[in-house]
């Protein structure tokens, strides 16, 4: 568990001290963080590809790889995040611990065997002003996924990971969800759509099999807040399931969209062992039958 807080701990470090507030307002960090991304699957012995597009005279990417099947190749388990941030922050906590996640799941899925193809993108362009239009980078993948006719079982979105309080009422939650949830902020939430529930019961109980970590859950329908804000809502307007996994973001992290998002807030042990059992969940997923 050590090994796997230090190298999510380099990633976050890299993405959002070295190279800070990354979007289109500042192109060169944004190509910067995509190459970091790059450079690291292929350290790993991916083959990366770019899926480059332009939005305003500026070229940007979202970028793919894929731990091939063994049986069944063309079922796909997708995971992404964004690497882009929000204006005026460093982005630690958002996204830089998604990306780290991604980076680390895919090294962990070089020694595994999947029956069914797990698929890893990272997407640009997911924070405002471009959430839900037309250059948001996951909903141009998902809507090229879907005129392929790709067999997406479905999605997760990796979205914020990192921040994690074991303090009373360090937790908050839309209205009414308060008297159903505990209010300390030391769990890992998966949400979903109503359409996505079978999915998402599908990998909490994967992930309860092999971590001890604690995790709550969620199906609720899109206009619950906070329930749509990352790149599943891209895959749910396409007709797949999608499921997001996050430390609730603005419901827990006072950071949250701020120059405070700092590498140095966030909690790398609890970090590693949602990792460590996102990992064997999704391997599970990956072998299970549908």
């Amino acid at each position: 568990m050590e090994k796997v807080a230090a190298i999510l701990k380099a990633h976050v470090y890299t993405l959002a001290d070295q190279i800070g507030e990354r979007n289109l307002m500042l192109p060169e960090a944004l190509h910067a963080a995509e190459r970091y991304i790059a450079e690291q699957w292929e350290a790993q012995g991916y083959s990366v590809n770019r899926l480059a597009y332009a939005v305003r005279g500026v070229e940007c990417a979202n970028l793919e790889i894929a731990r091939h099947g063994n049986r069944h190749a063309g079922e796909v388990v997708l995971i992404g995040a964004h690497y882009d941030t929000v204006f005026g922050s460093p982005g630690a906590d958002d996204n830089a611990s998604g990306v780290a996640a991604l980076l680390e799941l895919s090294r962990l899925f070089m020694s595994a065997v999947p029956q069914r193809t797990v698929r890893f993108v990272a997407f640009v362009n997911e924070e405002a002003p471009f959430f839900a239009g037309r250059y948001m980078g996951s909903l141009i993948y998902a809507k090229a996924a879907k005129q392929r006719g790709d067999r997406i079982r479905f999605m997760v979105s990796l979205e914020m990971l990192g921040c994690y309080y074991d303090t009373p009422n360090s937790q908050r939650y839309p209205v009414l969800l308060k008297y159903a949830y505990p209010d300390r902020g030391n769990f890992i939430a998966f949400i979903s759509n109503r359409r996505s529930r079978a999915s998402l019961l599908r990998l909490v109980r994967a992930f309860r099999r092999h971590s001890e970590f604690p995790i709550e859950y969620l199906a609720a329908p899109f206009f619950v807040p906070g329930v749509a804000l990352s790149d599943h809502f891209s895959f749910w307007r396409q007709g797949y399931s999608a499921i997001m996994v996050t430390d609730t973001a603005f419901y827990r992290n006072p950071w949250y969209h701020t120059a405070g998002d700092r590498p140095d807030r966030l909690h790398y042990e609890s970090f590693a062992a949602v990792v460590q059992g996102l990992y064997s969940a999704l391997l599970d997923c990956a072998n299970d039958a549908f």
